[in-house]
């Protein structure tokens, strides 16, 4: 099946729900933590589907693949200031866990798509260059 947009993703689905899920956790933190956890948190929960968007709209295999080592840096962010947001009582311990699973989902499909990825794609050893049409290696 061809993707036609990156929406069609799985990976970008589950993770545009985490960024929603943590909105909606984020809405009772106290206002003194604006430009602080809340903010972090949301950040890196959005930074998620922004990269999965980012490496899909630059339609070349080692920029998606590299958009999806990055989104996954931003799930264990997000995993983090969540866990830290349980221990300061801000989030209760059943959210914590709510956002846990929903961030292990969005790893593992991160994880399955890169292999997919890797293994369906032939090793680039040199690429052809727009503005001079010569053949360079890769470094």
């Amino acid at each position: 099946m061809k993707i036609k947009n990156v929406e069609e993703l799985e990976a970008w689905q589950q993770a545009h729900a985490l960024t929603l899920l943590v909105y909606r956790l984020t809405k009772k933190f106290p206002r003194e933590e604006l430009f602080g956890l809340l903010s972090q948190l949301r950040r890196s929960s959005s930074g998620v589907a922004a990269n999965i968007a980012q490496g899909y709209g630059r339609r070349t295999t080692k920029e998606l693949l590299h958009s999806f080592r990055i989104a996954n840096g931003e799930v264990e962010e997000t995993r983090y200031f969540c866990r830290l947001s349980k221990d300061l009582n801000l989030i209760s311990e059943e959210e914590f866990e709510e956002v846990k699973q929903r961030c292990g989902s969005v790893s593992r499909l991160l994880s399955a798509l890169a292999r997919s990825l890797k293994n369906s794609s032939p090793v680039v050893t040199s690429y052809q260059s727009p503005v001079t049409s010569k053949a360079r290696s890769k470094v």
